[in-house]
């Protein structure tokens, strides 16, 4: 039974995907998350803010930013993109609510 509570993973999955050696410093699954955002797009540099992100923006609103830009063809800047789209799919999220 796999049953998730406002996005997050179970322990037992994220202690399957550690490694101990390369995940030394990452205490939560947020900080995992934000890094392997950063580095699917390309942006290490700015790796803080993505986990950041990964704490305080729901999980859903990420992976349909994410998917957007995976599936963009020719992009000149992938990590403009997803902070573009991010911040589309928050508008869109806030006005559902009103």
């Amino acid at each position: 039974m796999t049953t998730r509570t406002k996005g997050f993973s179970r322990v037992a999955d994220v202690l399957k995907k550690f490694d101990h050696d390369e995940d030394k410093y990452i205490s939560y699954e947020f900080q995992k998350y934000g890094y392997e955002l950063a580095d699917e797009l390309g942006d290490l540099k700015n790796k803080s803010l993505y986990i950041k992100l990964a704490k305080e923006t729901p999980r859903g609103l990420l992976e349909a930013a994410k998917n957007f830009v995976k599936d963009a063809y020719e992009v000149k800047s992938r990590p403009r993109l997803f902070m573009w789209k991010l911040a589309e799919l928050k508008k869109e999220a806030k006005e559902k609510k009103k």
